[in-house]
């Protein structure tokens, strides 16, 4: 488990996370809804120490993160891998050597075991066929698909997923959708998943926590949040009806 206890994030006179809070259940998936701009790719990248972070305690289980010894923090972030918005791949990797790279960086397999771990994720996101194909010669699921296979080889027990699906067209984002699931089930891994797309909510979301003003606003099981009149509802779903039809929030 992720707990995160009033944390807040300034970026010169704006905050944009003011003493947010939320867990991170193992074994679930949640995902971050909020409008584009509002600080969902912040709270991950401020989870991480990518960051800096003016307030706060970001606990992994019993630990608490800022405060750990550099090396052991270094061991709890390992536990975690992020697929960028647009994969973050090598260009000038295959689509091998990129999924190989954390495992060669690390040191933390090599030979044929590196080979044994590549060729398995590779499998599991279903990119056996193009292991040999550069960046540029891939789709833009397929880009996802390979970044996801490259988080995997570190056998994280989080995943980070960053507007997984921005830039895809329906099919493909359906594809990606249902990948995401089902790595998460086949690996038991917990998944946080932060977006403004209402489709993965209704995919993929164990629990929907709502992010605005700098905070998590609601947090709602996915039935409670799709019902008309939940916090959930009422705060992004009817907000972006009421744009639609012109009228004032």
């Amino acid at each position: 488990m992720i707990r995160i206890e009033n944390l807040t994030v300034q970026f010169g006179s704006r905050k944009v996370l003011d003493q947010l809070n939320l867990e991170l259940t193992d074994h679930e998936i949640t995902v971050v809804l909020g409008r584009s701009g509002i600080g969902k790719s912040v709270l991950l990248k401020a989870i991480l120490g990518l960051v800096p972070i003016v307030s706060g305690k970001i606990w992994f289980n019993d630990e608490e993160l800022r405060t750990a010894p550099v090396r052991r923090r270094t061991e709890l972030l390992s536990q975690v891998g992020m697929l960028l918005q647009n994969g973050g791949l090598f260009d000038s990797m295959n689509v091998y050597e990129n999924i190989a790279f954390p495992l060669r960086y690390h040191q933390t397999a090599s030979g044929n075991e590196l080979d044994r771990i590549v060729r398995e994720q590779a499998e599991l996101v279903g990119l056996t066929d193009a292991l040999l194909l550069e960046p540029s010669d891939l789709s833009g699921g397929m880009k996802r698909r390979a970044a996801l296979a490259r988080c995997l080889v570190q056998n994280p027990t989080f995943l980070f997923y960053d507007e997984p699906t921005a830039g895809l067209d329906p099919g493909t984002s359906a594809l990606v959708e249902t990948l995401i699931r089902h790595v998460s089930e086949t690996r038991g891994l917990a998944a946080v998943v932060v977006t403004h797309d209402l489709d993965l909510v209704r995919y993929l979301g164990d629990r929907v926590a709502l992010l605005d003003s700098g905070k998590i606003v609601a947090c709602q099981s996915r039935d409670q949040a799709l019902v008309a009149g939940s916090p959930i509802w009422e705060r992004f779903i009817t907000a972006r009806e009421k744009i639609h039809r012109g009228q004032s929030l």
